[in-house]
């Protein structure tokens, strides 16, 4: 069992940037990949960003629109993955989940999920 809690969302200006922060509880945190979703209201959670497990090398994939202003990174000794998400935009807006599970885009793939994190990106 791993549980999630995100933290670092809030009211950011375009093109400003924030760091998100979610920090995983239970000893099995390296044995998954990690990724982060969105969901506007109104829409479909999103895929947004993964990176895979420590022994495969810990590769990052971004959803297009994000590719080049996101990073995703992990760190095991904190137990932790970040998005740190520069050049934002309003369309950005949305609350942000984090999740374990196997490397993909899709939700499916998932096991464990956070809260969420509110993201506002005002123009």
């Amino acid at each position: 069992q791993v549980q999630l809690v995100e933290s670092g969302g809030g009211l950011v200006q375009a093109g400003g940037s924030l760091r998100l922060s979610c920090v995983a509880s239970g000893r099995t945190f390296t044995e998954y990949a990690m990724g982060w979703f969105r969901q506007a209201p109104g829409k479909e959670r999103e895929f947004v960003a993964t990176i895979t497990r420590t022994r495969s090398g810990g590769t990052p994939f971004y959803e297009g629109s994000v590719q080049g202003r996101f990073t995703i990174s992990r760190d095991n000794a904190k137990n932790a993955v970040y998005l740190q998400m520069n050049s934002l935009k309003p369309e950005d807006t949305a609350v942000y989940y984090c999740a374990a599970g196997s490397w993909s885009t899709q939700r499916s793939d998932y096991d464990f999920w956070g809260q969420g994190t509110q993201v506002t990106v005002s123009s």
